[in-house]
């Protein structure tokens, strides 16, 4: 829901932005490396603990994701390898992301509920992912999803500003389990008519 109408939401400022990352010369390429670089020191922020500077660095984080695409529509530097590449690494940042909670709550007396609550909602955004690269690998389109990648961040985000990170944790485990079923069905269905 996000992901479809936030993107509308927030092009214009990417376009301005895009325009001046490309009289730099940068890639698109080298823009996703570079968030996920950027990503990844968030995860090490979160893994010692910091989670409300962890969740503001996040935001950042998050934002620059969406600049190597922008830059690649304002560039006309749009490829398939540049495509990949930005969804292969999307996985990683989500990946280093729950990883780094995973560490700092495996530290704490409290922290298996978290750990597993964690490990479910990675597994889950994974096969969110894997299904609908599944499905088109066989011409079936599934974009399908209620709880896709950009919702998951924002909510986790709001986990780590407010402190409330064991409602959020249980959001995150069952909405992307959710989501990945929800993908399961529309290839059924779209298999079945």
């Amino acid at each position: 829901m996000i992901s479809k109408y936030g993107r509308n939401w927030i092009a214009a400022p990417l376009s301005h932005i895009a325009r001046g990352l490309g009289a730099t010369g940068i890639s698109p390429n080298a823009l996703t490396i570079i968030g996920f670089i950027l990503t990844a020191c968030v995860a090490i922020v979160l893994a010692t603990g910091n989670l409300l500077l962890g969740g503001v660095l996040l935001i950042f984080a998050a934002l620059f994701d969406t600049l190597d695409g922008a830059l690649a529509r304002y560039a006309g530097k749009l490829s398939v390898f540049g495509a990949f590449l930005d969804s292969v690494m999307d996985r990683y940042s989500e990946s280093v992301t729950f990883i780094g909670l995973t560490y700092y709550y495996l530290q704490r007396p409290d922290g298996a509920l978290p750990v597993i609550l964690l490990v479910c909602t990675l597994a889950g955004s994974l096969i969110v992912s894997y299904a609908r690269a599944k499905a088109e690998s066989v011409q079936i389109e599934c974009k399908e999803g209620f709880f896709q990648r950009t919702e998951r961040i924002v909510v986790l985000i709001i986990g780590l500003i407010t402190g409330w990170m064991l409602p959020v944790l249980w959001i995150l485990a069952i909405f992307t389990n959710l989501t990945a079923l929800q993908r399961v069905y529309e290839v059924y269905r779209k298999t079945h008519r």
